[in-house]
C-alpha cells in the first residue's frame, strides 16, 4: 500500500494565508500524474509554521480532493508526544490512510525516548504509521536497532529514511520487514537497491511523472532502466535541493513554472535573485519552462 512514488506536498500560501484553491489544483495535478500517494504537512509542507487549525484543514482538504484515489499519508508528528497523538487521532477521524511521524525535534531524545514516543502514538491511535528518520532537521535520529524494535509494533509499517547514510537503510532491511522509503530524492535508487520500495519525494512536486517512471521500474526490478531516470533526475534533485533549505528551492521552482507562489512563512526566506536565475537555467536544461 505504501510504496512507489509519493509526493511530499508543499503548502501554498497567498498573502499569509493557506491558498486552498491552489492546494486543490496541485492535488489534482498529482492525481493525474499517476503518483502512488500524497503526503501533506511534512517538512516540505512547512508544518512547523502551520497553526494546529491550519494543519488540520490542509489534511482534510487533501483527503477530500483525493477522495480515496490514492493513499494519503498525513504528517501528524510533533516534538510533543501528546500533540502528535491528538493530531494523529484527528487525521484518522477524517480518513487518512496513514500518518507520517517525524522524529521529535529540539528535544533530542535518547533511543529509549524515541521508542516510547512512537510506541505511544501507535498504541493510542489505530492507524498505520510511517516513521520519519531525519536527524539533520531534528538534532538526533534513530538507530537501525531502535527502528527494528519499533517494527514489532503491528501498525508501524514503514520508515522514511532521510539520514543520507545508505548503511542505515541496509541495517534496517536486514533487521526487520518495514517498508523502507527514501527521504532524499538523489538517494532513491541507491536506497531501493538495498531493499527500499519507493520515495516520499520533494522533486515530485515539479516532475511527478518522471519520479513515478523511475519507481515503477525499480519495483519491476529493472534497475538498469531505472538508472537512466536516476541520472536524469539526479542533477535537478541534487542541485535544486542544495541551493537552500527545503522547501525554499522547490517553491521557487514552482513559482518559475507558474504552478504556485514561492511565498513562505518566516523564518523561511526566498532564494536570492542570482539563485533564482541559476534555478531557472537548471529547469530549462531539464526541459521545463513556464
Amino acid at each position: 500500500m505504501f510504496s512507489g512514488a509519493m509526493v511530499a506536498l508543499i503548502t501554498p500560501f497567498n498573502n499569509g494565508q493557506v491558498d486552498f484553491d491552489t492546494l486543490d489544483e496541485l492535488v489534482e495535478f498529482h492525481l493525474k500524474s499517476g503518483l502512488d500517494g500524497i503526503v501533506p504537512c511534512g517538512t516540505t509542507g512547512e508544518s512547523p509554521t502551520l497553526s494546529h487549525p491550519e494543519h488540520k484543514q490542509v489534511i482534510e482538504r487533501v483527503v477530500n480532493v483525493v477522495d480515496g484515489k490514492v493513499p494519503v499519508i498525513a504528517g501528524t508528528g510533533s516534538n510533543s508526544t501528546a500533540e502528535a497523538i491528538e493530531l494523529t487521532a484527528y487525521a484518522k477521524k477524517i480518513g487518512v490512510d496513514a500518518s507520517l511521524q517525524v522524529t521529535p525535534y529540539y528535544n533530542k531524545p535518547t533511543q529509549e525516548g524515541f521508542y516510547q514516543h512512537f510506541a505511544a502514538i501507535a498504541e493510542e491511535v489505530d492507524l498505520p504509521v510511517v516513521l520519519y528518520n531525519i536527524p539533520g532537521r531534528c538534532g538526533a535520529g534513530m538507530t537501525a536497532a531502535t527502528i527494528a524494535r519499533l517494527a514489532k509494533i503491528e501498525n508501524i509499517v514503514a520508515v522514511k529514511e532521510a539520514t543520507g547514510q545508505l548503511d542505515i537503510s541496509s541495517d534496517i532491511a536486514n533487521s526487520c520487514d518495514l517498508t523502507i522509503l527514501s527521504g532524499d530524492d538523489s538517494l532513491t535508487l541507491p536506497i531501493c537497491s538495498v531493499g527500499g520500495k519507493g520515495v516520499i519525494s520533494v522533486v515530485a512536486n515539479v516532475v511527478p511523472s518522471d519520479v513515478k517512471a523511475m519507481t515503477d521500474l525499480i519495483l519491476e526490478g529493472d534497475f538498469v532502466s531505472a538508472r537512466k531516470w536516476h541520472n536524469k533526475l539526479f542533477k535537478l534533485s541534487r542541485t535544486m535541493l542544495s541551493m537552500a533549505t527545503n522547501p525554499i528551492p522547490v517553491k521557487a521552482a514552482m513559482a518559475i513554472l507558474g504552478m504556485a507562489s514561492d511565498e513562505m512563512r518566516l523564518p523561511m526566506t526566498p532564494l536570492t535573485s542570482a539563485q533564482k536565475e541559476e534555478l531557472r537555467k537548471l529547469l530549462a536544461d531539464y526541459g521545463l519552462s513556464a
